[in-house]
């Protein structure tokens, strides 16, 4: 049953808009493909986080214009239907790819990932890969790792370092009234200061051993300088 030109629009306009966001694409065929299938197969995309149609070629390489799919939908031959994301497109390429294992009926023309065109067998390669969130778990427990090393080796030297200070505190070691030990160096200190007073007092001695001397000098002196007195 032929559609009109409106129903066809509406339906590009749908399609413009819904591929206009999409990074990634896998383009496929099938034969004999029963309605439970297909539903089965529309719910296993959406799980990978993707959209499913059946599309005229027509009107796929019209909607595609001026969008990241559009080398992909040009020129397609024969029944065609695409599963598109925006998303990982390892996911949508795993579940996939899983799907048509367990179901002949359908098979992979091409894909595109972010404006390159890839085969079918490169799709299965696709598939292989590590997914973006695989790969983002994978970059953060590598990012984690030191991390979680240095706070282990951070809260042990905290935890030393309350045992060592326990210690101290039972061993009365920061006791508030233990006074200081004198130093060693103290009682040289003392010594020296008190050379000064025991040189001044052999300086007095000294002088005072010295004043008798001087003292029968002079007096000699005198004698010697006097003359004798007339009788």
């Amino acid at each position: 049953m032929a559609i009109s030109k409106a129903k066809k629009a509406e339906k590009v306009t749908m399609l413009t808009k819904e591929l206009a966001g999409s990074t990634s694409a896998l383009i496929g065929t099938f034969k004999g493909l029963t309605a439970s299938k297909d539903f089965d197969l529309r719910k296993t995309v959406r799980a990978a986080g993707g959209s499913y149609h059946v599309v005229k070629n027509k009107l796929a390489a019209t909607a595609s214009k001026g969008s990241k799919l559009e080398a992909a939908l040009q020129g397609l031959k024969g029944v065609s239907s695409v599963a598109y994301t925006s998303g990982d497109p390892v996911a949508l390429a795993k579940a996939l790819s899983a799907w048509v294992k367990d179901n002949s009926e359908f098979t992979f023309k091409l894909g595109i990932v972010d404006g390159k065109v890839i085969t079918a067998k490169e799709i299965g390669d696709l598939a292989t890969m590590p997914g973006k969130e695989e790969l983002f778990s994978k970059l953060l427990f590598l990012i984690q790792s030191p991390a979680q090393r240095l706070a282990t080796v951070i809260n042990a030297t905290g935890r030393d370092l309350a045992v060592v200070i326990n210690q101290g505190v039972e061993k009365e070691k920061f006791a508030a009234g233990a006074a200081p030990a004198a130093p060693a160096a103290a009682a040289p200190v003392a010594e020296v200061a008190a050379e000064p007073e025991v040189a001044a007092a052999h300086v007095e001695e000294s002088a005072a051993a010295e004043q008798p001397e001087n003292g029968t000098a002079s007096q000699a002196g005198e004698a010697a300088n006097s003359e004798p007195v007339e009788g």
